[in-house]
């Protein structure tokens, strides 16, 4: 019976730091849920200034005995060449226009894909999904990351237009060594602004999209115009951008 009463008198007073820990915990993720709200609402107006990536780029830069570098021009949705934003989906998200977030054939092919071979990792992220990955986060691959991508993608999903999402990702998307963003890119590239970029031009710098510090149009190998010659043909399938 004393027994008993002893059980009975700790889990009591097991309840009220069970209790303070749930509140602690409810508080912080209603804090995160209307930071992270806001956070995207602001960024809908505001140009993001720099990415997590664009400092892990110049961190390692430093230690590898390099100098900072971080080239970046911000360039207007309208200013952007037609060509570039056609370029960019058809290399990276065909469906861009008509998903919310999300390609669920795709991410089931690079499941499929991934779990064949483990080795050669294949991605089945969107437009949506990268712009989310670069403004907000950090890279990785742990699932913990990829659940906050998924959030913050149905965050601008929700409260940003397509057009918007287009903009930032072709602004502050890597595009070479210490290279944001497509007006660094042609500039770097073909002495241009993004604005004056061909279809062969934008499809040869959206060929590098998927690993941009060892691919460049300067020195594109064989496959890179390979991959050229299918986002051209793309290009033709996609038409014009109707947004």
């Amino acid at each position: 019976m004393a027994k008993a009463r002893t059980t009975k008198s700790k889990s009591k007073a097991k309840h009220p730091l069970v209790k303070k820990i749930t509140n602690i915990a409810t508080k912080v993720f209603l804090y995160f849920l209307l930071v992270s709200v806001l956070w995207a609402i602001a960024l809908r107006f505001i140009n993001p200034p720099i990415t997590v990536l664009m400092v892990i780029r110049n961190i390692e830069r430093k230690a590898d005995g390099k100098p900072f570098k971080t080239e970046k021009k911000w360039v207007k949705f309208e200013d952007i060449s037609d060509n570039m934003k056609r370029a960019a989906v058809s290399a990276e998200d065909q469906l861009f226009l008509k998903h919310i977030g999300f390609d669920f054939k795709a991410i089931e092919k690079a499941f499929a894909a991934n779990a064949k071979n483990k080795k050669k990792v294949k991605g089945g992220s969107t437009i949506s999904q990268q712009t989310a990955k670069n403004v907000f986060l950090w890279p990785g691959r742990s699932w913990i990351r990829k659940g906050f991508e998924a959030y913050f993608t149905l965050l601008i999903e929700i409260f940003w237009s397509k057009e918007r999402i287009l903009e930032v990702y072709l602004n502050v998307i890597e595009m070479g060594d210490g290279i944001y963003g497509a007006e660094a890119a042609a500039q770097e590239y073909y002495g241009k602004s993004c604005t004056k970029l061909s279809k062969r031009q934008a499809a040869l710098i959206a060929s590098c999209f998927p690993n941009p510090l060892r691919w460049t149009p300067k020195n594109a190998t064989p496959y890179i115009r390979h991959r050229q010659y299918l986002i051209l043909k793309n290009m033709r399938r996609l038409g014009p951008l109707d947004f």
